[in-house]
């Protein structure tokens, strides 16, 4: 199984990409949403995609709106990965395609739990 992660802190890319790993996944990383983007463009398919909220160049939100408008992406687990906790944001997000949402801090358990149930 293919997973995009985008996060611009390198070490939680690191973490996310440890974790995914440990449990036989492959990863693909990038370090904002323009950067994420560019990883879709060369990409056959992902099996599920984790993205960050407040990162520079181009915003998760941002970012979801766009992969959505991709065909291949269109129906691709989209997962949110923030320190926001907020209900607006929660829905800005969902309107925006998110199909779920992980709050940092998170536990290697909860990770693996939610990609399982959206990705497999």
């Amino acid at each position: 199984m293919n997973i995009l992660v985008i996060d611009d802190s390198a070490a939680i890319r690191q973490s996310i990409t440890y974790i995914l790993q440990q449990e036989g996944y492959t990863t693909v990383e990038a370090s904002d949403g323009l950067e994420g983007l560019s990883k879709l463009d060369g990409a056959d398919k992902f099996d599920c995609i984790i993205t960050d909220v407040n990162m520079p160049n181009m915003d998760g939100i941002t970012f979801i709106r766009k992969a959505r408008e991709n065909v291949k992406f269109k129906f691709t687990p989209i997962l949110v990965l923030t320190t926001e906790s907020q209900g607006s944001k929660m829905n800005e997000g969902k309107e925006a395609g998110a199909t779920g949402w992980i709050v940092k801090p998170f536990s290697a358990d909860k990770l693996l739990a939610v990609v399982k149930k959206v990705a497999e």
